[in-house]
């Protein structure tokens, strides 16, 4: 028998389900995973309810089980976010990596000085959070308070981020004090060129998404159900890789590794792995790469973004001239299909969506010729040794061919500039519970870790 003091409970608020997670702590088991609609739209603590009333009838949890419950959230689109830097490869790309390791979704990229169209464009989207950076520490600073001036007069923003060049802090704060926004200042994610500090960006952005942008959500409604909502639930992903790659003082992990959660809105894909080159000869160019990386491709879901991946399957002459014919009959599932018809189709493009999405996130390779001779350049992280790639998501944990869509994951001969992984292992998370596992992780890594390991299921 389950002892209820043992009994844990961890909640992830979907924009298409409410999932709720019950683990027995003492004996570091899944007790059950249950999922219901989610009814953000309306009220989220009605899905919430519901999600409950299953577990309920599973595991036997109580109302206390429940109040010291944490969730994390994508609801309502997630964390929207649009990144304001100087030059697009540099500080724009440093503030876009902070922010989507930060679990957050960016709608909009902008970079040099904001022309009035581009601020009418920020505030036609109402960004959750702004992310200002620009130069580095004593560098160029007038873009950077250009754009902050541009900013003060944009009536639907209303919390700023500055990360930029910090000899340009004191006019920032000297502009923007008086614009009733909320300003957070934190440490250059570029100080030096080259060089990135993107922890304090991140921990800046969890925390307003913790303190404020849950209000706004209407998360706050359930606050009388249960305890905390941590952060988006990407980011808690990405606390689930991060301690399954590099384990604990006392559990080891799995190495670096590559982590692939198909969704119904986006493709998300995490990598921990240094990426440093394999091939000799080869150069580095563009940023480092962060450690811990995550993309997401917003056009790559399997359930609000079908027409688009059935059109990239058609240029491809993979749809056998019938996909986008059943492509409204698909529209109509929010679960795997039955019929052989649909299946296939459905593994088509759930296959599709993690090798574009794959491709996007591995480095490359290409050879510049020059008058001193031809040399080898790499941009990104070389994947080729990462021994270990793991699926998530509906799409993949349910599919009836889980092997078969993640091996999009995987290096290909067809494009060998793509560093992708070249003789992965494959893993599943057939049970869905890798959010749990990286909201678990902040508080009790090794039993987090000692969890997911039962759990993973090689194919």
């Amino acid at each position: 028998m389950v002892g209820m003091e043992n009994i844990r409970v961890f909640v992830d608020f979907g924009s298409t389900f409410t999932k709720a997670v019950a683990f027995d702590m003492e004996s570091e088991t899944l007790l059950a995973r249950v999922q219901a609609p989610s009814t953000v739209d309306t009220d989220v603590s009605i899905g919430l309810q519901e999600a409950m009333d299953k577990l309920s009838d599973t595991v036997p949890v109580e109302g206390s089980h429940i109040r010291k419950a944490v969730a994390c959230s994508s609801a309502a689109g997630g964390l929207r976010m649009i990144c304001i830097g100087l030059v697009p490869e540099y500080t724009t790309e440093a503030g876009r990596m902070a922010a989507l390791g930060a679990g957050a979704r960016i709608i909009g990229t902008y970079s040099y000085e904001l022309s009035a169209s581009e601020v009418k464009e920020i505030e036609e989207v109402a960004p959750d959070i702004v992310l200002l950076t620009g130069g580095t520490d004593g560098g160029n600073k007038r873009t950077i308070i250009h754009n902050a001036r541009c900013l003060s007069q944009a009536k639907r923003v209303k919390n700023i981020i500055v990360a930029g060049n910090k000899s340009a802090r004191d006019d920032i704060s000297d502009i923007l004090s008086c614009s009733h926004k909320n300003i957070i200042f934190t440490k250059n994610v570029m100080p030096e060129f080259g060089k990135l500090e993107l922890d304090p960006v991140n921990e800046k952005i969890r925390e307003l998404f913790i303190n404020r942008i849950t209000e706004a959500k209407g998360i706050s409604r359930v606050r009388d159900m249960i305890g905390h909502v941590l952060m988006p639930t990407p980011a808690a992903v990405l606390e689930a890789a991060r301690l399954l790659a590099d384990g604990t003082e006392d559990e080891p992990g799995l190495g670096e590794l590559l982590l692939v959660d198909v969704g119904g809105a986006t493709t998300d894909v995490y990598s921990i792995a240094k990426g440093a080159p394999t091939k000799e000869g080869v150069t580095m160019v563009g940023l480092p790469e962060p450690y811990a990386k995550r993309t997401v491709e917003g056009d790559l879901g399997l359930y609000h973004n079908l027409d688009a991946l059935a059109e990239l399957a058609e240029s491809e002459n993979r749809g056998e001239g019938e996909l986008m014919a059943n492509i409204e009959e698909l529209k109509k599932l929010l679960s795997i299909p039955s019929g052989d018809e649909l299946t296939k189709y459905q593994l088509l493009l759930s296959r599709l969506a993690v090798r574009t999405a794959c491709d996007r996130h591995a480095g490359s390779t290409r050879l510049v010729v020059t008058h001193n001779g031809e040399f080898w350049v790499q941009r990104g992280k070389d994947l080729t040794q990462v021994k270990t790639v793991i699926g998530a998501g509906g799409p993949v944990a349910f599919s009836a061919d889980s092997r078969y869509v993640l091996e999009g994951a995987a290096f290909r001969k067809e494009a060998p500039n793509i560093l992708k992984p070249k003789t992965p292992v494959y893993y599943l998370d057939s049970k869905y519970i890798l959010f749990a596992i990286g909201l678990l992780s902040r508080t009790e890594p090794e039993k987090a870790l000692r969890i997911i390991k039962k759990y993973l299921v090689k194919i």
